[in-house]
């Protein structure tokens, strides 16, 4: 199965909000970046979590037949980057979000309205 960017980060947003992630974000880069048309970012509560967020966004998307490019830091668990092309998904713990600061650093990018992806019970979590 193939997406258009927009729709891959869209779906792995909605993956990552199935599993409860908190501080979830889908920003569009493409005009600032040759890297990456999207970037989602969001937050575990745990290392255990940030791993389990990941893992998730790799099993359901290999169901539609999408393998990552690349994955990162798997080990360290603080920080795991998931490179899908067009798309690059950033899982932190609360620390490494709050210290590498990506959506400040990626302010000229424009992020999407989370209702195209948050549902209305996760956001209540929040």
């Amino acid at each position: 199965m193939s997406y258009e960017p927009k729709e891959l980060a869209l779906k792995i947003a909605k993956i990552l909000d199935a599993k409860k992630a908190v501080g979830l974000s889908v920003i569009s880069v493409a005009d600032v970046t040759e890297l990456a048309d999207y970037f989602v970012i969001t937050t575990g509560r745990s290392s255990t979590q940030v791993k389990a967020f990941a893992d998730e966004v790799e099993f359901k998307l290999k169901q539609d037949g999408i393998t990552p490019d690349h994955i990162e830091g798997h080990k360290s668990r603080t920080w795991i980057v998931m490179d899908y092309d067009s798309v690059v998904v950033h899982i932190f713990d609360e620390e490494a979000r709050e210290y590498y600061d990506l959506e400040r650093l990626w302010k000229d990018g424009i992020k999407l309205d989370e209702s195209e992806y948050v549902t209305a019970d996760s956001a209540e979590i929040e």
